[in-house]
């Protein structure tokens, strides 16, 4: 097994190469959501110019993120315009909201070019190591860290499901925010072994977990969508080029367009 601190450094490295290979401008606009010192490295590590990271804690201030701005937003109704950034990124956060695909989706809304985010995976293997308590259900961890006061859902002292997506899910959800537009998905995985492993004290456990390790590795050279480290990108469409062929606009307004589905039904106009 890696020690506790190689498993971060390998978490940080995906999260900084995945910003680096995603977003070439390095003048872009991006809003980080639920951020903090580990995005404020990454972004200024990979020599970004233009970064405004927001969070709900009240304990942090704008001089921890100088030379980038800092503001408190409540990432499931964030009070920004639509398209006002570039791109809206997100690092393991989603996960502590009460609403994830409620933050996804405003995140989503605010980007002009695109979303990037990184979270945990669901998988069938992620699934048999929260049925055996190799790994949890839920982020009690987080809260004990955070002096009992911080760090669950919506940051307050309740720990948070862990909420983790599935490609499909992503799929689904933009899909349904948006269906009037066409949508591209593109995804990166990486190996990070669940954060349980790194902190039990049980000596029946780490005896379990170092017997699991390298079948857990085998594994995921052997299913790479298995890994825990999962990064998903939505790029946004251009209007009207990528508008739904069923979609039209007048003036400005979006309308069923009533001619593709003349020609399409074979079955005349549609009644208003």
């Amino acid at each position: 097994m890696e020690t506790e601190n190689s498993l971060v450094d390998v978490r940080f490295l995906f999260y900084k190469d995945c910003i680096n290979e995603i977003i070439k401008d390095k003048n872009a606009t991006i809003l980080v959501i639920g951020g903090g010192e580990n995005d404020k490295l990454v972004f200024q590590e990979n020599g970004f110019t233009d970064v405004t990271i927001s969070n709900i804690d009240e304990r942090q201030s704008e001089s921890e993120y100088y030379p980038y701005k800092h503001c408190f937003q409540n990432a499931e109704n964030l009070s920004y315009k639509d398209n006002e950034f570039d791109y809206v990124a997100a690092h393991a956060t989603l996960h502590h909201f009460s609403s994830p695909h409620r933050g996804l989706t405003e995140m989503y809304r605010v980007a002009k070019k695109g979303v990037v985010v990184i979270e945990s995976r669901d998988s069938w293997l992620m699934r048999l190591l929260i049925k055996f308590n190799i790994t949890p259900d839920f982020e009690t961890a987080a809260i004990y860290d955070h002096h009992c006061k911080y760090g669950g859902v919506n940051n307050t002292c309740i720990p948070n499901y862990i909420y983790r997506w599935t490609e499909r899910e992503v799929e689904k959800t933009i899909k349904s925010y948006a269906p009037y537009v066409r949508h591209w998905f593109s995804y990166r995985y990486g190996l990070d072994e669940p954060s349980a492993t790194k902190r039990s004290k049980s000596f029946c456990k780490k005896i379990i977990i170092n017997i699991f390790s390298p079948i857990y590795r085998l594994i995921v050279k052997l299913f790479p969508k298995q890994q825990n480290l999962f990064a998903f990108i939505i790029t946004k469409p251009v209007i009207p080029d990528d508008l739904q062929p069923w979609i039209k606009i007048d003036d400005g307004v979006m309308s069923f367009n009533e001619s593709w589905a003349a020609e399409r039904n074979k079955a005349g106009s549609c009644k208003k």
